[in-house]
């Protein structure tokens, strides 16, 4: 359904060419799941961006975007505009920015439909009230009415995927969808997202700085640093055998159940590297405990057919990742 091919984000800024994404492949077959993963940084909203064409009016973009045999990069506004929504969908991480806050929630959800299905004011109202019932929403007929303000941050997420859902997608891009939410509504949250894309054999993307998040929600992994992906292998294969030592990172960071209380939380020592300054090697190199002058002085290539990671020194398998 959806293949990237090199694809490349460049950002004019006073400081120099920002590379956002830096030549990134990756494959998604229709009714699957791929989790993208990364620090803050990382390149993971651009390359969503990217694939919705929804990119800053002065970015640079090079390699390719195909959607069903379609080169999406490539496309008139009047041809992305009948794609977003109908058929490319896309959940924003901040709810109470990406909804209207002067409009009420039957209004926003309306006009989407009116604006993609040929149907009037009442059928669109009434399929509103539908949608919010879908996702979960109680007395959805009287939230109609109401304004974003009025709801809390879980139930405008909420209203955010039933936007998004309401034009029955093929592909849904879920960018950061539980961010500033507590832990009991995030795994509402994730778990509506799993079910609607059963429930409708949509792709999805779910992109996350959490690898807690895409364990048993997705089918694929991707792991995002300095713009490149990192390593990429189906979910199983890379919980059982992390190769790159910045996913084992991430990983070693998540809170553990059994850990007594207050204990310190390992973390990545030094700074994310800076998009416009490339270094020659690898972006993970002044950080990572394994590297040496290669890896400072030449860049790693993603190699690998199931299981691909770019590093030169990667880990073993052990029980501890198994």
């Amino acid at each position: 359904m959806l293949r990237v091919d090199g694809l490349r984000v460049d950002i004019p800024t006073r400081r120099g060419l920002l590379r956002a994404v830096d030549g990134v492949n990756l494959t998604l077959a229709p009714g699957r799941t791929l989790g993208i993963v990364g620090e803050s940084g990382s390149g993971k909203t651009m390359l969503a961006r990217a694939i919705l064409q929804l990119l800053p009016r002065r970015a640079r973009l090079a390699g390719q975007v195909m959607f069903e045999g379609q080169n999406l990069a490539g496309l008139p506004p009047a041809a992305l505009r009948r794609l977003r929504g109908p058929v490319i969908a896309v959940v924003f991480q901040d709810p109470m920015s990406s909804l209207n806050p002067v409009l009420t929630i039957g209004t926003q959800i309306a006009e989407t439909l009116r604006a993609h299905r040929r149907i009037t004011h009442a059928a669109a109202t009434e399929r509103a009230a539908a949608l919010l019932a879908e996702v979960g929403i109680p007395a959805s007929g009287q939230r109609l009415a109401q304004y974003p303000h009025q709801l809390s941050g879980g139930m405008r997420q909420r209203v955010a995927i039933a936007i998004a859902l309401s034009c029955e997608p093929r592909l849904l891009i879920a960018d950061e969808p539980t961010t500033a939410l507590d832990v009991t509504v995030q795994a509402q949250i994730l778990g509506l997202l799993a079910h609607e894309q059963r429930r409708r054999h949509m792709a999805m993307i779910l992109i996350t700085h959490d690898l807690g998040i895409v364990a048993g929600r997705t089918d694929e992994v991707a792991v995002m640093y300095g713009g490149r992906i990192v390593e990429r292998a189906p979910t199983r294969a890379l919980f059982a055998a992390m190769r790159m030592p910045y996913t084992a990172a991430l990983f070693a960071a998540l809170p553990k159940l059994d850990a007594p209380p207050h204990t310190r939380l390992p973390a990545i020592e030094g700074r994310p590297p800076d998009p416009t300054r490339r270094a020659p090697g690898c972006a993970f190199a002044p950080r990572c405990a394994y590297a040496d002058v290669t890896c400072r002085n030449t860049r790693p290539p993603l190699e690998g057919e199931t299981h691909a990671f770019a590093c030169f020194h990667p880990l073993r398998a052990t029980a501890e990742t198994a």
